[in-house]
């Protein structure tokens, strides 16, 4: 169940026996857009106008995981009618249970979100979108789901240099089409602005340089980097532990209500 930012007052109601989701979505909230300084505009134009999408995940589970896939297909389906406008986009903010999900520092937590990526991938019922590579290490790959691209930003509480990598205590997923960041910021002179401009704020917020693998997709720069920022500034050398699934996609009458019915409406644009 996605609880949209002007409900989380009434969350108690609505989530009983979970204070936990509340107080952290509240933090959250209070982190991205009370002070000003957070880096990312449109996150926080999306906090002060009560936009951010929040969607829950108790541990890690078959079960937890599987509810973040029904989570996920619901905000995709909400975000289909999305007008275009950088001030009516809607983030959606996946936060995981802090004391049931942590890990031994950043390369830990990122472990653990590709983890739940991959469960999207290996669970989804809409092959992989023909235009988009399946190998994380190619130029023009971006994780997909339900034939939409997405951006994945996985912040962690293990970030102590990266501060704007760091929402508080919790694992926290923040997820956006892709689409929107070729719209308003793109590989153009706008968007590369825009970028400039907030890389400068990265900067500012975290008193050190930022991550040289921030780069722009529409330029074929490397998108899976982007995910998971490390501390430093070293040369990365890792692999992405994303493995694209080969063979038919599942069965259909395997998955949630939600997946089910987002794989037909999906089919049903493509023709």
């Amino acid at each position: 169940m996605l609880v949209l930012q002007n409900q989380l007052e009434m969350a108690d109601a609505m989530m009983p026996n979970v204070p936990w989701r509340k107080d952290v979505a509240l933090s959250i909230v209070d982190h991205i857009g009370i002070t000003g300084q957070f880096p990312c505009l449109f996150a926080q134009h999306a906090s002060r106008t009560k936009r951010l999408v929040f969607s829950f995940v108790d541990d890690l589970s078959k079960a937890s995981f599987m509810k973040s896939a029904s989570d996920l297909a619901e905000y995709l389906k909400r975000a289909a009618s999305w007008d275009g406008s950088a001030a009516t986009a809607e983030p959606l903010v996946m936060v995981f249970h802090p004391e049931r999900v942590a890990a031994p520092g950043v390369a830990g937590y990122h472990q653990v979100a590709w983890s739940v990526l991959q469960f999207w991938h290996d669970v989804d019922p809409v092959p992989w979108p023909g235009t988009v590579a399946n190998d994380p290490h190619m130029p023009y790959w971006t994780m997909c789901f339900l034939g939409v691209q997405i951006f994945v930003n996985i912040s962690n509480p293990a970030h102590r240099l990266r501060r704007s990598r760091n929402l508080g205590p919790a694992l926290t997923l923040v997820i956006n089409p892709r689409e929107r960041f070729d719209r308003v910021a793109g590989d153009t002179p706008s968007g590369r602005k825009i970028r400039q401009r907030i890389r400068d704020r990265i900067e500012a917020y975290d008193g050190l340089a930022h991550s040289p693998t921030l780069g722009s997709y529409e330029a074929g720069e490397i998108e899976w980097w982007q995910y998971g920022l490390m501390e430093s500034n070293e040369p990365r050398t890792d692999r992405c532990p994303f493995k694209a699934r080969t063979g038919a996609a599942p069965d259909d009458a395997e998955q949630p209500e939600a997946i089910s019915a987002a794989s037909t409406q999906q089919a049903s644009r493509n023709g």
